[in-house]
């Protein structure tokens, strides 16, 4: 790619909106979807949130560029959630992403925000059964997420019907255009009423983006959030070498045992592994509460709610809700599993001293997580030192 290209295709955009409001209290949302937010483990916006929501809710045109693990997913699912009609049983907001598993989990964050609302969302992908999704759309679904080709194949079909859709969104924007959706998506364009409102996310701005933007936008909010939100400034990193993954239970024992702790969060990879490492850690007599995605939203929110009261001083968890919990207390981050998505190690470890407060991570490595850490270290170009002695001192 020649440099010069390469600056256009890296490009950024200005912004050109600059009312940031940074709290969901002050956003004049509907009382459930408030409700839905805080029982997500959501406290308080992030930046793209405090200033993208309030445009979408307005009916503006929006295109933001931010890194994936800025809070962007909620920040359109929120202001959807609050543009839509639930009387009108038809489908009034269509959420496209370049693969399932993403279309997915827009998907999960939809249903879960939208808790309290009557809602009806599905997801609209390719490898379920054409029948099934056709029957789900005739039933009527206020808000589609899904692929390109999968959403084409349905309106061609006349199952899903355009003609109630007001807010039309695309996430991923720089992955979907330049992976052969273009003409998918052009197409999905021209079957929407003439004035559909077009939020576009991407972490990039290539020329096929920009284009998009002058073709089918009308007069759009720019929003650009940098990718610094999110720091380990402040927060001392270790590892702990232990030689086999069954020798890190024992591990962990004599770790709490050293450590005073305020309050730490647990990670681990699997919903699996937190039922068993609360499980073993009860059976030691250690006072623990534990969540995972497959508990139900009244549970988690009650679980939620001791740990932030003090009342359960840990808490094991999966990634679920690495980028929703923020608990002033929590001095100590312990990874018991290396996450398996690097971005996703920051939300982890990033809780533990946000908002300047200062915190401790410790990465339990066997041997076979060496590479991870390897990777993570040069991904956020920073040094992991082993753990000292006097850790305590440091908690």
């Amino acid at each position: 790619m020649s440099e010069e290209f390469k600056d256009i295709a890296e490009s950024e955009i200005e912004s050109n909106w600059d009312e940031v409001v940074d709290n969901f209290d002050d956003m004049s949302l509907k009382p459930e979807l408030l409700r839905g937010i805080y029982a997500y483990g959501f406290e308080r916006p992030s930046a793209i949130q405090q200033r993208a929501i309030i445009p979408v809710v307005k009916a503006k045109d929006v295109i933001a560029q931010a890194q994936s693990g800025t809070g962007k997913t909620a920040t359109f699912a929120i202001s959807i959630l609050q543009r839509i009609n639930s009387e009108l049983k038809q489908t009034q907001a269509l959420i496209l992403a370049p693969t399932r598993e993403l279309a997915q989990q827009i998907h999960k964050v939809v249903v879960a925000l939208g808790d309290y609302m009557n809602v009806n969302c599905m997801a609209c992908v390719g490898g379920r059964k054409v029948r099934e999704d056709m029957e789900l759309l005739q039933a009527g679904q206020h808000i589609v997420v899904g692929t390109p080709g999968r959403v084409m194949d349905m309106i061609s079909r006349k199952a899903l019907r355009t003609d109630s859709i007001q807010i039309f969104c695309l996430d991923e924007a720089d992955e979907m255009l330049s992976r052969g959706f273009r003409d998918h998506i052009y197409d999905i364009f021209q079957e929407l009423p003439g004035n559909t409102q077009v939020v576009l996310l991407s972490a990039t701005m290539p020329t096929d983006v920009l284009e998009v933007t002058s073709k089918f936008m009308r007069d759009p909010i720019r929003i650009l959030v940098k990718k610094d939100e999110l720091t380990l400034e402040g927060i001392k990193q270790f590892y702990i070498a232990v030689e086999k993954e069954e020798w890190k239970l024992d591990t962990l024992c004599d770790l709490y045992e050293t450590v005073t702790i305020t309050q730490a969060v647990i990670f681990c990879n699997t919903r699996r592994k937190v039922e068993w490492l609360t499980e073993k850690m009860k059976s030691r007599e250690f006072t623990i509460s534990s969540i995972h995605g497959d508990l139900e939203q009244g549970e988690r929110e009650v679980i939620m709610k001791e740990f932030r009261s003090g009342a359960s001083r840990v808490l094991i968890t999966t990634d679920l809700l690495a980028r929703g919990i923020d608990v002033q207390q929590v001095s100590l981050v312990i990874n018991y599993d290396l996450p398996v998505s690097k971005e996703n190690y920051i939300h982890r470890i990033g809780r533990g001293g946000r908002f300047g407060r200062k915190g401790v991570a410790i990465n339990f490595v066997a041997a076979e997580d060496v590479p991870t850490l390897r990777t993570i270290e040069q991904f956020y170009n920073t040094q992991i030192e082993e753990m000292p002695m006097n850790v305590a001192d440091l908690i």
